[in-house]
Formats: structure tokens, C-alpha cells, sequence
């Protein structure tokens, strides 16, 4: 939410920020977006650009885009933007020609993106700030994987952390190789002790719509073709020990792989899970307003033994519309016989919010 335009240089002062706006003591004092409390217990945060215009700061699922206005004839951009307690979010800079990373913020999500963070968002200590231009860590093992099921050929990378142990299943694999360092967090965690070492399966995304929704091939696939390719790899890997991890679609797909393949899947770390999905859903004008829990609670309720499922779910605690289908998919997994652990993460509906959920919820799947 938009906060009304600054009309006084004192009020950039409020930021931390000495001199004129657009001044060289101004932008030698600037950096990542700053906040201050509201007086409602949230938070005005500031967010700054230098250079040409027009440009608009877009966010990821938050809230709607926000343009900057520019103070005066400087090379000044800046928007006050009204944010809630407790949120990490990722977000770009969009101008009439390009989208970019902000230059003035060290934590990046990407080339184009960046995170920022309320001052009482908590810490993610094994997730380090990674500027646009870096080259993150992707691991030398990889498979080239040619799928009869799927069709098409995709390259899944293994890294085992800590010397490999436990599989670790990152749907989405491509997000946590190129716009969040997983093979660092993982590796820090390990090495914190407050995870066992495990070997991660980064598998990329084919057609998500299609391979993530309430269907079979995707996990006949993993359990007839990837995983006896892992095997194969030479890196040490407990097949037997595997941990799922999806988030949105990917969260809908790993619950769904574990009732209906529970002899592959009986360990899940979803991360706001798409729980509204139901195979009729692309049609509607509101995929979310369909009933709560979607196909999977349907499912759930036409009877499930899932005694030998340990299930943790997390969902951002702003996605206001998404909670309710989470919410119902967590209790009926209960009534089932699951070991669940529920938590909700200081974010909307964005990787740079499930994260570190992603490190503790593997652990605690692992009985750690």
C-alpha cells in the first residue's frame, strides 16, 4: 500500500538519509529499502532508484505495483510503501524497456529480482545475501534425464551435502539452483549440526500446470526412471530415506505423490501448497474460489491411512486466500493419521519467505 508522497527533505532524514535527495551525500548514504514503524505496528518502508524514469517497483504476489514518483528534476525515484509486521518479499524495478535487480540492495533473488525485509521479519542465518551479478554454486554431478513418461529431456543436479545421505527432492530445482542458493543454506545447516547430511535431487520443472497437478505420471517417473538413475550416479544417496519438498503446485503435487504413492513418499516439506486445485480449476474465473482444500481435501475425505506419513506445512501468513485451503488440508491430514507439524512464514506467497522453512521442515521430515 502506497503511503502519500514525501513533500520535505527532513522526511527522507527519517530513512537515515543525509543532504538533498539525489545529492552525492544522499546516494553515498543509501541502500537497501529502509523502514520505520507506522504507528499501527506495521511499517513505511522506502524504496529508492536512481536514474531516468518512469519506473514502478513490482512485488511478488503482495501487493499490486507501486510507481515512484521523482523528487524535483534530480535523478531521485522513491515510493513509501505501507508494509505489515513481519514480512520478507521479493520484488523488482520496472522501467518502460527492462526489470531490474535493485543496485542498492546486496540481498538479490536472481539477476532481476531483490528481497527485502521488515525489521521484525525473522532471520534466516544459513540463507546469504546474493547481489544481481552472482554466480551461485551449481553441483558438477548431474543427470541427463530422458523421460518416456514425460517426454523431453531435462538435466537434474545432485549435490551431497555434508557428504550425501537422505534424498532430498527440490521440485522447482531450477529456483533453488539460480535465484536462491539452496547447495549454500544446505551446506551451512549441515555444517551448524541442525541438519543431517542429505543429497539433494534438483529437479526442474517441466510443464508445471501439468506435471504438479493431481496426477500420476510425474511420481511413475521419479520412481521408475530418476530415482534408479541416482542410484546409478555414484553419489552416496539413501533412496530409501526420501524427503519431498514442493512449494504452490509443488506442494500439491509432493501431498498428493504421498497418498497416493505412499510406498515412494512418506516424508513431505510443502510449502504453501496450491490446496485450492481441483482439475476443473483453469476454468474458472477464480481458481482459488473453488471449495477449501481443493481436490486433495476431497481425497482426504473419502478415507486415508496416513500413519506413516510425517507431513510439515508452512504457508505465508499474509496470503489471506490461501490459508483457509491450507488450513483445511492440514486438519484432514491430521484425522488421517499423519505426524503433521503446521507454521506460517513472515511472507505472501514467495520463495524468499518459505526458505528457511524449506531448511527446518526437511530436518524436522527427517525426524531431526
Amino acid at each position: 500500500m502506497r503511503v502519500a508522497a514525501v513533500d520535505r527533505e527532513d522526511t527522507f532524514a527519517a530513512f537515515g538519509l543525509p543532504g538533498t535527495p539525489g545529492s552525492a551525500d544522499f546516494w553515498a548514504a543509501a541502500g537497501a529499502p529502509a523502514a520505520v514503524p507506522d504507528g499501527a505496528g506495521g511499517w513505511v518502508t522506502l524504496f529508492l532508484w536512481r536514474g531516468s524514469g518512469p519506473v514502478t517497483v513490482e512485488f511478488e504476489s503482495w501487493s499490486d505495483p507501486v510507481p515512484l514518483d521523482r523528487w524535483e528534476h534530480s535523478d531521485c525515484w522513491y515510493a513509501e510503501v505501507r508494509m505489515p509486521a513481519r514480512l520478507r518479499v521479493t520484488y523488482r524495478f520496472v522501467t518502460p524497456d527492462a526489470s531490474y535487480a535493485d543496485p542498492l540492495n546486496p540481498a538479490g533473488a536472481g539477476g532481476e529480482r531483490s528481497v527485502a525485509a521488515t525489521p521484525d521479519a525473522p532471520g534466516q542465518p544459513h540463507w546469504p545475501d546474493v547481489g544481481a551479478d552472482a554466480v551461485l554454486p551449481v553441483p558438477r554431478t548431474r543427470i541427463r534425464w530422458a523421460s518416456d513418461r514425460l517426454g523431453g529431456r531435462r538435466t537434474v543436479r545432485l549435490h551431497p551435502a555434508g557428504g550425501g545421505g537422505p534424498l532430498v527432492l527440490l521440485l522447482d530445482g531450477d529456483d533453488w539452483l539460480y535465484l536462491h542458493p539452496a547447495v549454500t543454506a544446505f551446506d551451512s545447516a549441515v555444517a551448524a549440526g541442525e541438519l543431517p547430511p542429505v543429497t539433494l535431487v534438483f529437479l526442474p520443472a517441466g510443464d508445471r500446470a501439468a506435471e504438479f497437478g493431481c496426477r500420476p505420471e510425474l511420481w511413475e517417473a521419479v520412481r521408475d526412471e530418476l530415482l534408479p538413475l541416482v542410484a546409478e550416479s555414484g553419489v552416496p544417496a539413501e533412496v530409501e530415506r526420501l524427503v519431498v519438498a514442493g512449494q504452490s503446485l509443488g506442494g500439491l503435487s509432493a501431498l498428493h505423490a504421498a497418498l497416493e504413492f505412499p510406498e515412494l513418499v512418506s516424508r513431505v516439506a510443502c510449502q504453501s501448497g496450491a490446496f485450492w486445485w481441483t482439475a476443473d480449476a483453469s476454468r474458472r474465473a477464480d481458481p482459488l474460489a473453488g471449495p477449501a482444500g481443493g481436490a486433495v481435501a476431497e481425497r482426504l475425505r473419502r478415507g486415508a491411512d496416513l500413519s506413516g506419513l510425517r507431513v510439515a506445512f508452512d504457508v505465508g501468513e499474509h496470503e489471506t486466500r490461501m490459508l483457509p485451503h491450507c488450513a483445511v488440508v492440514e486438519e484432514l491430514a491430521q484425522r488421517a493419521g499423519a505426524t503433521v507439524r503446521v507454521s506460517r512464514s513472515a511472507s505472501g506467497h514467495d520463495r524468499a519467505g518459505w526458505r528457511h522453512a524449506l531448511l527446518r521442515d526437511v530436518g524436522w521430515a527427517l525426524g531431526t
